[in-house]
């Protein structure tokens, strides 16, 4: 526009296009500032994005975790299976030590117990009466102790 108030007609219509252009813009911004419900749905989005992103990074996170404590723990299985075999095979030889004890004593009192009865045999071929007599006591006091109970019930 000139400063008389005259101007090309071409010039003026190119401003007002551009005016019109500039002001649909800006109408189209305050459209949106005003627009509380698209806001707040774009940061209710914005904020489901963040959530995902560190949602997916924890789960990382606990992955990894997992992983090396899977390690560790596998890690420690190992060293105990290893400590169990071992306790495993001093156990086996402290009990083929004790068996051979066990089985040592055993003969030797079975031995002595031959020998004591191989005495007592020969001491009862030689004077069988005394047996009898202790044979005889014993089937007596059983006879007694059996007429004694009877009377008490």
């Amino acid at each position: 526009m000139t400063s008389n108030g005259h101007g090309d007609p071409e010039a003026l219509r190119q401003e007002i296009r551009r005016t019109r252009v500039e002001l649909g813009e800006t109408v189209e911004a305050l459209a949106a500032k005003v627009d509380v419900k698209a806001r707040l749905r774009e940061s209710a989005e914005q904020a489901r994005e963040r959530m995902r992103e560190q949602a997916g990074q924890a789960r990382e996170r606990v992955l990894e975790q997992a992983g090396q404590a899977r390690e560790r723990v596998r890690g420690q299985a190992g060293q105990a299976r290893v400590r169990v075999r071992e306790q495993a095979g001093q156990v086996r030889s402290q009990a083929a030590l004790t068996m051979a004890k066990v089985r040592g004593q055993a003969a030797q009192t079975a031995e002595t117990a031959r020998a004591q009865a191989q005495g007592t045999g020969t001491m009862v071929r030689r004077d069988p009466v005394p047996w009898a007599m202790v044979a005889a006591g014993a089937l007596a006091t059983v006879v007694v102790l059996l007429i004694v109970r009877g009377r008490q019930r």
